[in-house]
């Protein structure tokens, strides 16, 4: 079971509710034995924050019987992806075992999509009933690594220096993977599924390829499609399936601040850079905290601030800054890429000095579609049963480049809890493993959501 706890801020310090949702917290931590339930009120940034009373076992699920049977073969599977990643766009080892797994089950495969991606096609034995159309589904599934050491010190872990499955894409692939084998053993379903093994999460943009370069929705028709991301923050077994923005866009900016150096001791004769750029440091602020409206969400981070030499009696000719933009509406996006410019440009002309900005455009936000995502909740809900399955969980202002694929089609990306101990590392933690508990249940969902929309 879960238990929701929502404690809003109160201007009385010792208000009947807070005092109420402290003692609930004591008496809970005091009264019995729960698992995980120390990490939601330590980890989670969330309103709501979600106590796992009890850990759920796969036999209190509506589990799929065929993936349940076949969770040593996920395990091992997983295990061994892990042991060997690979960066985005040099998927070469998974690519191919994907492929030749997805063959050996009798489904049509396609290779070499996007570089290293794969996608395989699967029609159900079922007919179309009258008078409608043959539908089509796609599922995805990151492969890359990242490209970072692992420090979990397990048998399992990465055989290659500086590269690391610390994100879960090697569960993310072994839970379609499972998926598709139940699917083409049944094809309990009328239409067509299309598994999409995705490369270059990370690093590259993989989706952007595959929708814009690779056409794969023309190649490979899709009426919707639909993904999983593993999430630490969440208790095992518990799915986030929320409509609207659930991850950020992110764009970076380089400045370029070109002012007139000279002795430090000869300010005067100087256009100071150092000084130039810090002023438009400050200024920048201003983008989200008095220029965007504040029940919106923005970040602007400078995260670089690059100047001067080891002479510190000279004032430099240049400094470079360089940060992030986050949003969750395009419109927001576009405006702060716009100010963005605007802002440093005339900071820095006021002052005297030049600028060269330069915007790099990343990952749109990742905007989950009404219907579509009602449909995943449903399908969730029979899985792990309602009350396990949140459907206000903020966003995060991560990014994902899953987004182009919501871009093109209607769809839904959910998370599903991997929270174990209550103080699980995050992804992208040196420590992270995906939890292979999860993996039947992903799979599960995965082949659910088949069978209904393509009943």
């Amino acid at each position: 079971g879960v238990l929701l706890l929502r404690a809003q801020s109160s201007p009385c310090l010792y208000s009947p509710f807070k005092f109420g949702m402290q003692r609930l917290k004591t008496l809970l931590h005091g009264g019995m034995r729960i698992g995980s339930l120390r990490y939601p009120f330590r980890r989670f940034p969330w309103r709501y924050q979600y106590a796992a009373l009890s850990t759920q076992s796969m036999k209190s699920m509506s589990l799929v019987d065929g993936v349940v049977d076949m969770h040593p073969d996920l395990i091992e599977w997983r295990r061994d992806f892990h042991a060997h990643p690979e960066l985005s766009y040099e998927e070469k080892r998974t690519s191919e075992l994907v492929a030749e797994r997805l063959r050996s089950w009798g489904i049509d495969v396609t290779t070499n999509i996007a570089k290293t991606g794969v996608i395989g096609t699967l029609r159900g034995k079922n007919e179309v009933k009258s008078g409608q159309k043959v539908k089509s589904i796609g599922l995805r599934a990151d492969m890359d690594a990242l490209g970072m050491e692992e420090d979990t010190g397990l048998e399992y872990k990465s055989k290659h220096p500086g590269k690391f499955h610390g994100c879960g894409h090697d569960g993310h692939t072994t839970m379609l993977l499972g998926a598709a084998r139940h699917l083409a053993a049944t094809r309990d379903f009328a239409g067509t599924v299309q598994f999409i093994f995705q490369p270059a999460e990370e690093m590259y943009g993989g989706g952007r390829a595959m929708v814009r370069d690779e056409n794969i929705f023309e190649r490979f028709p899709c009426d919707a499609v639909y993904g999983i991301h593993n999430w630490p923050l969440l208790p095992e077994g518990v799915i986030s399936a929320r409509a609207g923005p659930i991850m950020a866009s992110n764009d970076e900016f380089l400045v370029r601040i070109i002012g007139q150096g000279g002795h430090a001791a000869m300010p005067h004769l100087t256009v100071d850079p150092i000084y130039v750029a810090s002023q438009a440091v400050v200024a920048l602020q201003g983008l989200v905290s008095r220029s965007t409206d504040p029940v919106d969400s923005a970040v602007v981070s400078i995260t670089k601030f690059l100047a001067g030499t080891n002479a510190l009696n000279v004032i430099p000719f240049g400094a470079e800054l360089g940060g992030t933009i986050r949003t969750f509406q395009p419109e927001t996006r576009d405006r702060l890429k716009t100010q963005l410019k605007e802002c440093v440009r005339g900071v820095v002309t006021s002052m005297g000095a030049t600028a060269e900005v330069e915007i790099i455009e990343g990952y749109p936000a990742t905007i989950n579609h009404v219907d579509e995502t009602e449909l995943a909740a449903k399908v969730a809900s029979g899985i792990v049963g309602p009350t396990n399955v949140v459907r206000d969980a903020p966003s995060t202002m991560g990014a994902e480049d899953f987004s182009y694929m919501l871009q093109e089609k209607p769809g839904c990306y959910i998370w599903l809890g991997s929270g174990r101990t209550g103080n699980d590392p995050m992804v992208h933690d040196p420590k992270y493993d995906f939890n292979d508990s999860i993996s039947p249940i992903g799979a599960s969902w995965f082949v659910r959501m088949v069978e209904t929309s393509l009943a």
